[in-house]
């Protein structure tokens, strides 16, 4: 008989220090901040508090996924499985400061396409690695949930791909804060959305830096 999972779990990693206010996208040593942990613990404890066994555990090789993915360890008593179809995606603007690299005319180029986009891994791309990546831990999880920590971008691609939308948007407008769990189902071979909460929103949490 054919056992899978039964619910899967889109975590946000928490706050990351960033001081300088860069997009920090796969650059390396970019760790959760002191109010991060604070969150990353909250969203493992709503998990934690909805009564459900969690059977696999998957994150993103970035630190600030790992880390986020630690009280999850704690709670649950399972190891992370990481998986690089879970990452940020790339982007042409990575180290700097938005604000800055936007003023100077030369980068312009890199926003002539904003559907794709022309600044990164198309969106196309990063919502098709994301589902391989969610399709596999679910076929291999034989009972129980399904936790994925990953990043905000991959996270919302896969809502407007499950809900039918356009890939095109203003990150600006995003719903995925910090430490946010988004919920699926799968139902015959589609996602299906359930639930989506921000149990660990924090007053004056700084959210810069996502691609």
């Amino acid at each position: 008989m054919r056992v899978s999972a039964d619910r899967l779990h889109l975590v946000r990693h928490g706050e990351v220090h960033n001081p300088d206010h860069v997009l920090y996208g796969r650059l390396p040593n970019f760790r959760l901040s002191a109010d991060g942990r604070v969150m990353a613990r909250r969203a493992a404890e709503y998990v934690h508090g909805l009564g459900r066994p969690v059977g696999a555990l998957v994150c993103s090789p970035l630190q600030r996924t790992r880390e986020s993915a630690e009280p999850f360890t704690e709670l649950f008593g399972i190891e992370p499985r990481v998986d690089e179809r879970v990452i940020e995606p790339t982007n042409v603007f990575e180290g700097r400061r938005m604000s800055r690299a936007l003023r100077n005319p030369l980068n312009w180029r890199h926003l002539v396409r904003p559907s794709v986009p022309s600044w990164g891994e198309p969106y196309a791309q990063v919502a098709a690695r994301m589902d391989d990546a969610m399709t596999e831990a679910w076929n291999l999880t034989a009972a129980g949930d399904v936790v994925v920590v990953s990043h905000q971008l991959p996270i919302w691609v896969t809502h407007l791909a499950v809900a039918g939308l356009p890939f095109r948007h203003d990150p600006r407008s995003r719903r995925c804060g910090l430490s946010s769990v988004t919920s699926f189902e799968r139902r015959g071979e589609r996602w299906v959305e359930i639930d989506y909460v921000e149990p660990a929103s924090l007053s004056g949490a700084v959210d810069v830096g996502a691609v």
